[in-house]
């Protein structure tokens, strides 16, 4: 029987382990998958040692960045961004290989892109946190130019909210909320930005997945955007999460 599992803290609203026992059930897979809630990254050598069965974990907040000096490799993708979302367990007698990936990038892509048109050339990203680095990944590969509004110390490439106008917004037609607003059970809260230039030219893509249509998306709709949640960029990167795990060095 093959194991995997999930590090993060808290892990009380656990996608992954949902996802991956329904599937292990309806595909009649002989494998299970477990959360390890562990309140420091410092203990992610202890759950290998101790769970010698498991084959692959996925990472969640907040040791996608924390989880890195512990691993012995990275792909490229997760060596660039900086954040590992996929760790693959090698075993081989008494020593232990460590890889780290990142598939946020390719649940993002897979998810975005059947919904670009020609004009979205340029993006607009809300939030600077860890799940927007995955989205600058895809967006340099896809050739869509992009600018992050921050509440933090502002970068290189970071704007205010106050310096999105209406001319920033009927350039950017592409707008992706990498924040945690519109989550449940703050289903209320929202991005702050003037929605009221938003066109039928725009597409709003909100990370968030609960609920199905946030404030985010319900505004943009209303002005005839084109929305879409993160539901399918989650399935996305799980089901690359197990492609990696089976198949991939």
């Amino acid at each position: 029987m093959k194991k995997y599992g999930l590090l993060g803290y808290p892990l009380t609203h656990s996608f992954s382990k949902r996802f991956f026992t329904e599937k292990f059930e309806t595909e009649k897979i002989d494998s299970t998958y477990d959360n390890f809630e562990i309140d420091s990254i410092t203990k992610f050598p202890e759950v290998v040692k101790n769970n010698p069965e498991v084959i692959g974990f996925n990472v969640t907040i907040p040791y996608k960045e924390q989880v890195i000096p512990y691993l012995d490799d990275l792909n490229d993708a997760a060596r660039e961004i900086g954040a590992v979302n996929t760790i693959k367990v090698t075993r081989s007698g008494d020593s232990v290989h460590l890889k780290g990936f990142n598939t946020d990038t390719y649940g993002f892509e897979s998810s975005l892109s059947p919904l670009l048109k020609e004009h979205h050339k340029k993006a607009l990203i809300l939030g600077t946190g860890g799940a927007s680095k995955a989205l600058k990944y895809v967006l340099n590969k896809l050739g869509i130019e992009y600018i992050s509004a921050s509440i933090e110390e502002l970068k290189e490439n970071e704007i205010r909210y106050d310096d999105i106008d209406e001319r920033m917004m009927q350039e950017r037609l592409l707008i992706i909320n990498a924040t945690p607003l519109g989550t449940y059970p703050k289903v209320d809260t929202f991005p702050s930005i003037p929605y009221e230039f938003i066109t039928d030219k725009h597409l709003l893509f909100d990370l968030v997945y609960n609920p199905e249509v946030t404030q985010f998306m319900a505004k943009g709709k209303e002005k005839g955007a084109t929305v879409k949640n993160g539901y399918d960029m989650l399935l996305g990167q799980a089901r690359r999460s197990y492609q990696i795990w089976n198949t991939e060095d």
